[in-house]
């Protein structure tokens, strides 16, 4: 079949396979992340690191010695990152964080902050990867705090929280200075330098990325299942044998699918763009021509 000009080939591959080869069939490590070769075009560790801090819904901070009540009882309102690579955070201004934080001095309030990546849509080994980011937490001071909103507001629709009355106040914004990362997600596993988060941007598709994967599913499904078409003859067998094709992750570079069989073999391929894109313009641009690409 031919392939429209500069459509690149997807291809997924072997998580243990360190060749340039590609291969259409992952071997699932321990915590069944099918992982690309090296090389493959894709966010680097701080990009995906800090995508996650500002963009994803399951968050929780824990200051040292704070007893486990459970999913969601730590969790901030909203989050951005300094220039310099601190977390702001904004907290219930009764919650036991703000608390916490209210009586910390400068470095002797230890924390740590969990991130799980969800995707989306239903799939099998549902969790794209995790983050942990430690750090010493303190409330953010009066001569920081405009520029913390400003940045906060940056992200996220808190403007009215923002606003709120600092006599009485609801919300609090607290700081996390961070001292070590780590992230294990689709890409591979490692440790970022606090510095380098404050000095990349977070994927430009992050905001949308789950009600994009979700219409992808819901009323694309066919077209999502026709990109099979696009993966390589010795792949045939695969192709056949996948009853569910899920979108399930989504960047600036390509578009990640999951395919798994009656016996339960599941497999990614990762499906590049003609070039990164920048907003849903370029990405419907995208889309389109890697649609036209499996069935022209």
């Amino acid at each position: 079949m031919s392939r429209p000009h500069g459509i690149p080939l997807p291809s997924a591959h072997r998580s243990s396979d360190t060749s340039s080869e590609p291969r259409s069939a992952y071997d699932d490590d321990e915590q069944g992340q099918p992982r690309p070769r090296e090389g493959a075009r894709q966010p680097t560790m701080a990009e995906r690191v800090r995508t996650l801090v500002e963009f994803n819904d399951s968050v929780s901070l824990t200051p040292q010695g704070a007893r486990d009540h459970g999913p969601g009882f730590w969790e901030p309102a909203a989050r951005t990152v300094t220039p310099d690579g601190d977390v702001v955070l904004l907290v219930p201004w009764d919650s036991p964080t703000a608390r916490a934080a209210a009586y910390a001095q400068d470095d002797d309030l230890a924390a740590v902050m969990d991130i799980t990546d969800v995707a989306p849509v239903a799939v099998h080994r549902r969790i794209r990867g995790r983050a942990r980011l430690t750090g010493w937490l303190t409330a953010v001071r009066n001569e920081d705090r405009t520029r913390c909103r400003e940045l906060l507001a940056e992200r996220h629709s808190v403007s009215a929280v923002l606003e709120a009355d600092d006599e009485q106040p609801s919300w609090m914004l607290v700081r996390l200075e961070v001292g070590e990362i780590s992230l294990e997600d689709l890409w591979g596993a490692g440790t970022v330098e606090p510095g380098a988060l404050g000095s990349t941007e977070p994927d430009p598709i992050a905001r949308h990325e789950a009600d994009l994967l979700q219409h992808l599913h819901s009323a694309h499904g066919e077209q999502v299942r026709a990109l099979s078409a696009l993966l390589r003859d010795a792949d045939a067998a695969d192709r056949r044998a996948a009853e569910d094709v899920v979108p399930l992750a989504l960047d600036r570079f390509g578009l990640r699918v999951r395919f798994s069989g009656a016996e339960g073999r599941t497999f990614d391929a990762r499906f590049d763009f003609p070039e990164p894109v920048r907003d849903s313009g370029a990405l419907r641009r995208a889309m389109h021509a890697l649609f036209s690409a499996a069935t022209g």
